[in-house]
């Protein structure tokens, strides 16, 4: 029906018709989906949860006389320091370092990277590897992002296409990723926004692909690869939604261009400090096959509910609840209610779609053509001991 370029076209005369993905879901329900399929150009989606597999490349700029630098902190949190001479990764679930006669806080690599989004200093302590080209040993300084060279965020594993459902039926409070569990399956946590979230709208990645331009933490991103953990092969439902973690993707953005509102440090106690992110991803309705893909419910996507009291890599499972009964507060498992919270801001993931759509109609963001396919046939290897020594 439509190409990319002529969908830009029209967004370049601002006459493009765009809807959000929830704005979308209902417009079918009124009128189908030939219909709607004729009627809209671009489907925004959106998401705000934690995504600690996220980090910062950073370079400072060379000091007079020039450092090597082989260990850093920025504010105390570690930054990897092992190639360039002043070029730096921050990840955001690095914790703080405890420093002598300092308490410890509850501050990680996400903090920092929000601190300098926000326009405010960050304290540098760096050690060198003294060569003859690079003569200093050590060099301290605060920087903001304006007084530094490249600061983008460039983020290994973002966007799971689907998650878990967090439960405890142990004996003990357990502090996961998903935050604190209670005993005897006192609640449940899950940390996908549902059906408007970016990858369940494209569940075979026809439309995402390297190269594809995001919004990503308030600034314009990209598809960079997949991501860490890519299981596309992922068992899947007959409307191509998978019933677990599946598809990931790896972002790269420019962070000078973020606001800290849609990239936030936090932390989950007990466990470490992570990162809030807010991705937004266009959708072209290229064909009414992408309005139908689109119009998936809550209630037609799931995911399985897992017990983390068993401390394996694979842990049993209490079977699949909707994303429907999910967001309802209240799930049932072996007959008994129990209580459940998202990790995701549902409120600000639908935000995010709206900002992203509000570019798009202003003509301030034009889609781009992916320059290659994301891996779909990609198995999950496991780390177990491959050779005896």
């Amino acid at each position: 029906m439509r190409t990319i370029a002529e969908i830009n076209d029209k967004i370049s005369r601002k006459q493009a018709v765009v809807l959000t993905a929830l704005e979308l879901k209902a417009r079918v329900a009124e009128v189908g989906v030939t219909k709607v399929a004729k009627e809209v150009d671009v489907i925004t989606t959106g998401t705000f949860e934690p995504m600690e597999s996220s980090g910062a490349i950073i370079n400072l700029g060379h000091t007079d006389p020039p450092i090597k630098i082989r260990r850093c902190w920025l504010d105390g949190v570690p930054a990897y320091s092992g190639f360039g001479a002043v070029d730096l990764y921050l990840g955001a679930s690095c914790a703080v370092e405890v420093m002598d006669g300092e308490e410890v806080r509850e501050r990680g690599g996400g903090h920092v990277i929000e601190d300098l989004i926000a326009g405010k200093a960050v304290h540098v302590r760096s050690l060198g590897q003294v060569t003859d080209c690079y003569p200093r040993a050590s060099f301290e300084t605060t920087i903001t992002r304006e007084t530094i060279n490249q600061f983008y965020l460039f983020n290994p594993r973002n966007l799971y296409q689907n998650f878990i459902v967090g439960v405890n039926g142990g004996d003990r409070p357990l502090y996961t990723y998903l935050g604190p569990l209670q005993p005897r399956l006192s609640n449940a946590v899950y940390s996908n926004p549902g059906a408007i979230s970016p990858l369940f709208n494209d569940p075979d990645l026809q439309l995402v692909g390297i190269g594809t331009r995001i919004f990503l933490g308030g600034g314009i991103g990209y598809v960079a690869w997949e991501g860490t953990q890519h299981f596309p092969l992922q068992k899947r439902l007959p409307n191509r939604t998978p019933i677990g973690p599946a598809a990931t993707l790896s972002l790269i953005g420019d962070a000078k261009q973020m606001d800290a509102r849609w990239v936030r440090g936090c932390y989950f106690k007990s466990y470490g400090p992570s990162l809030m992110l807010g991705v937004g991803v266009p959708l072209p309705v290229l064909n009414e096959e992408v309005v139908a893909r689109c119009a998936v419910q809550d209630k037609d996507l799931v995911a399985p509910i897992v017990d983390f009291s068993i401390p394996r890599r694979v842990r049993p499972t209490f079977g699949l609840v909707s994303y429907t009964q999910l967001k309802s507060g209240r799930i049932t498992i072996e007959g008994r209610t129990v209580r459940v919270a998202p990790l995701a801001s549902v409120f600000l993931s639908k935000q995010v779609a709206v900002e992203l759509k509000q570019w798009i109609s202003s003509g301030d963001f034009t889609l781009t053509e992916p320059v290659a396919p994301i891996e779909m046939e990609r198995s999950f290897l496991p780390q177990d001991r491959w050779t005896e020594f």
